[in-house]
Formats: structure tokens, sequence, C-alpha cells
């Protein structure tokens, strides 16, 4: 009998040291919370290359032209951060009257709790602004209006 509780007993303990093993493993394979963004190029739009930084780093860049009208990025959010500040930059060329315009447009703004959400990068005033939007939850966006300074090009 004593032989049986000592098989028993030497189980419950084997078992109780796995599973907090498997429990640990099934964590570090776990993905950190993560948005998409989706950009699209507007009917006027003959090409579009946008940047999008989070916490003044680059995270994606998007490229759009005729073949090619939109795309759609997962963007993992940095660890241990729900509130970001975001940066969207990007030269649009458009055809107006018949002639190419490119301009450079850019904004930023916070990001809150994105995780889960999808956003869509959105240009407005004539092609002059360009921010994040989330059409289902206008709280998770906030944007400031402006040129973002991480867009700045540099002078050499």
């Amino acid at each position: 009998m004593k032989s049986k509780r000592a098989v028993l007993y030497s189980a419950l303990l084997l078992g109780c040291t796995l599973n907090p093993l498997h429990a640990q493993s099934e964590l570090s394979t776990e993905l950190p919370p993560s948005f998409t963004v989706t950009d699209e190029r507007a009917p006027e739009e003959i090409s579009e290359v946008s940047r999008l930084y989070l916490d003044g780093n680059l995270v994606a860049t998007f490229r759009l032209g005729l073949s090619k009208a939109h795309e759609t990025r997962t963007i993992p959010l940095p660890v241990g951060r729900f509130d970001v500040d975001y940066a969207l930059c990007g030269e649009i060329t458009i055809v107006r009257n018949g002639h190419q315009e490119t301009h450079q447009v850019s904004s930023e703004g916070q990001l809150h709790h994105p995780e889960g959400h999808s956003l869509d990068a959105v240009g407005s005033n004539n092609f002059t602004d360009f921010f994040l939007v989330d059409y289902d939850d206008s709280a998770v966006a906030t944007h400031r209006h402006g040129r973002a300074a991480v867009c700045a090009t540099p002078n050499t």
C-alpha cells in the first residue's frame, strides 16, 4: 500500500512541476498585442509612399501606385505600452487639372489602446493633412494638426 501511495505522490509531484513549465512555454509563444493599418490610394492619386512611426521609430512603409491600390500591415505594439505616439508621413502624387502635383503630408497624434483595432490612414484638406482614424471607435486615435517633426527631411 505504501508503494502505491509513493507512486501516486510521485505522479502528483511530477504533474505539478510539469504544468507550470507547460504554461510558461505557452506564454512565451504568445504574440505581442497588435493592430492593423490600411492605406488606400484615392482616385486622384497616382502614387503614394507613406511611413508610420511609433514613439519615433519607423514601423511600416506603405507603397501604393496604379497597380497597387491599398495595403494593410499588422503593427505590433511596443512591449508594455498601450498608449503610443504616432506620426504618419508621406509623399502623395495626384493629378489636378491635367498636371501632376506631389504633396508632402504628415501629422502626429496618439493611439490609445489600439490593440485589435483596424485603423485607416486618411488624407484630408486637399491632401495636406495625413492621420490615422478608427471609424468604429474614434477614441482610439487622436490627431494633432500640423507637421510631425519626425517627418522632416534632413538638409544636406
